[in-house]
């Protein structure tokens, strides 16, 4: 008798983090509840969740965030991938001479403890028609240089998690070393700005998901993020998920939250889909396209 493969639960959680890291945290520990009692065993929370801006600020409570977040996932039951944290240190510890930081996303098991830390490698750089106008990463971080793929546990089987943050998805060969070294899941927490993501954000998740035959899970920012100086950055939101066909299974189809919705005054939104193992493997079998891949 052929035994079916569990297809374990997988959340990614759209948020409308402001500067405020308490009502952050708050927001997060919520969502992760709410995914964890909907069944999901991943949770994935957004680029920049504890806090929008103040990078230097936020760099400086790292240690103690993490040990935070760690201890959600300890509390709730789920691996969390803790969207990104400016941290003031590399990966061996060393400081960054030039007083910049490292975009940090990690990953968190079930018993609190962290399977991987992973640096965001590609820094957004662009010109976008918004309130900001320009955007420069590299004034602030230091760019990430190692791929991180780590072993995770769902559903009582072991599959292997590609971390990626934000602008990373712009480059296929990101995706596509990570499927080469194993990965069956990537996860993709952003902060998209509304017009980049409206033009793309469902794209990328898409055909970075055809490029890597993995499942590519979105986590978003969305809305208006009120800074200190009085700006207004907006964000595109629409977390989502998109599987290893490039069809995109779940979403959350609004930038900012909506006001009749109960997630509203929860100030997230929860994003859920089934992992299908068994359906991802059939078509890399069909579609052999990592075995055939000659370039990179």
């Amino acid at each position: 008798m052929t035994v079916a493969t569990p297809t374990p639960k997988i959340a990614a959680i759209q948020m409308n983090s402001q500067q405020d890291i308490v009502q952050n945290l708050i927001t997060i520990e919520t969502s992760i509840a709410a995914a964890g009692q909907a069944g999901a065993e991943l949770v994935v929370i957004p680029e920049n969740a504890c806090s929008m801006g103040r990078q230097h600020e936020t760099a400086e409570r790292f240690d103690d965030l993490s040990a935070q977040l760690g201890k959600l996932a300890a509390q709730h039951q789920v691996h969390l991938v803790a969207g990104s944290l400016p941290c003031p240190y590399r990966p061996d510890g060393s400081t960054i001479s030039d007083g910049r930081l490292r975009q940090v996303s990690q990953l968190f098991a079930p018993d609190g403890s962290r399977l991987a830390r992973y640096d965001k490698i590609h820094l957004f750089t662009a010109t976008v028609n918004d309130n900001q106008g320009s955007y420069n990463e590299a004034a602030t971080f230091e760019p990430g240089t190692q791929t991180v793929v780590a072993p995770i546990t769902l559903a009582e089987r072991t599959y292997h998690l590609g971390l990626m943050v934000c602008f990373d998805l712009r480059f296929p060969a990101l995706a596509q070393r990570l499927r080469q070294a194993g990965a069956d899941i990537l996860t993709a927490p952003s902060a998209f700005t509304y017009q980049t993501g409206k033009a793309h954000w469902q794209l990328l998740l898409r055909a970075r998901a055809l490029d890597s035959q993995c499942l590519v899970i979105g986590a978003a920012q969305g809305g208006d993020h009120h800074y200190a100086d009085g700006a207004i950055r907006q964000t595109w939101g629409h977390a989502a998920i998109a599987s290893h066909d490039g069809i995109c299974v779940s979403e959350y189809e609004h930038s900012a939250l909506q006001v009749a919705s109960s997630e509203a005054a929860q100030q997230y939104a929860l994003v859920l889909t089934n992992f299908d193992p068994a359906a991802q493997h059939l078509a890399r079998q069909q579609l052999p396209t990592g075995h055939c891949h000659r370039l990179a």
